[in-house]
């Protein structure tokens, strides 16, 4: 299957997860391993701040070995951890093992685009550039799900995990493709949905929905029987930046209250005002379905089998 999309007709790809911090990381995990046109360079579990845990990046590391575990995948896929937390100041690098390998990526000698998508905090993608500033003019895109709505912004649980840290970044050279809160809140599913379309697939589809449904049971108050799937339109927008809506705009910053800062004259950064739900959650359901039958899903970027 590999001779039907050969490494050059592949992105690059590092996954940045906080992968315990709620239930639709995981989903994005799965999408983006099952996805032929992504040749994945490596996972970076993220930490998810303190207000749930004092451990969160060690648990984001066990929940990416957990699901590598699900799919019979173990050693397969590099996992490097990132920082334990938010950087100290706009200034000062937290170097990990995550940091070097995106810094690693980016400077290699390979014309493919490097894609880092980033569910949680920006923190290892500025301790990156910090540490090495020769990366700000890599062929590299940074896939952001965070901030607030445009153009007012607000609080918002990845950006608040580090402020300081989304600061270095717009402030670079970097593409980036931001994916706010306005945006990825509409990629809800429901229960219905899940068991239908994810649960038969067992082991991997049954946990994705038993843990969905059981942080909603422990963190949510009222009674709930959808999420959303937040963390999903990365990988969508990677797959077909046509995939939604955008606009180019000088990136901001954000102040502490997380309010955008604009007039700063830095570069442009694409902000996306929709993205495809049915395209990004169908596919992801087919590739389940399909990867839980063996079969693989490179095979439809070439001749279909009779």
């Amino acid at each position: 299957m590999d001779s039907l999309l050969p490494p050059e007709k592949r992105s690059r790809v590092i996954v940045n997860t906080d992968a315990k911090n709620e239930a639709d990381d995981q989903f994005a995990i799965v999408h983006a391993l099952l996805t032929p046109s992504f040749e994945i360079r490596g996972i970076i579990p993220a930490h998810f701040g303190e207000r749930r845990t004092t451990d969160s990046l060690r648990e984001s590391h066990d929940e990416v070995d957990k699901l590598l575990g699900l799919m019979g995948w173990e050693g397969r896929v590099r996992v490097a951890d990132g920082s334990p937390r938010a950087l100290p100041d706009e200034a000062t690098p937290l170097p990990s093992p995550g940091s070097a390998l995106i810094a690693e990526e980016a400077l290699k000698n390979d014309s493919r685009p490097l894609y880092v998508l980033f569910y949680g905090p920006l923190t290892d993608m500025a301790s990156a550039l910090l540490e090495e500033p020769r990366i700000a003019e890599r062929n590299l895109t940074v896939v952001w799900i965070g901030g607030g709505p445009w153009p007012g912004g607000g609080p918002e649980f990845n950006l608040s995990n580090d402020i300081g840290a989304a600061n270095v970044v717009m402030r670079s050279p970097l593409e980036v493709w931001q994916i706010p809160s306005s945006v990825y809140k509409r990629f809800s599913v429901s229960y219905a949905e899940l068991l239908e379309r994810v649960w038969p697939h067992e082991p991997l589809g049954r946990y994705l929905v038993e843990q969905l449904v059981d942080f909603n049971a422990h963190h949510v108050d009222r009674p709930m029987e959808f999420r959303s799937l937040g963390d999903s339109p990365a990988v969508g927008v990677v797959m077909a930046p046509e995939c939604g809506a955008s606009t180019m705009w000088p990136a901001p910053e954000f102040d502490r209250g997380m309010a955008y800062i604009h007039g700063r004259d830095h570069r442009p950064i694409r902000v996306y005002e929709t993205v495809d739900a049915r395209f990004v959650l169908e596919d992801f359901y087919a590739k389940l379905a399909r990867f839980a039958r063996g079969e693989d899903s490179s095979v439809l970027l070439g001749p279909l089998p009779r």
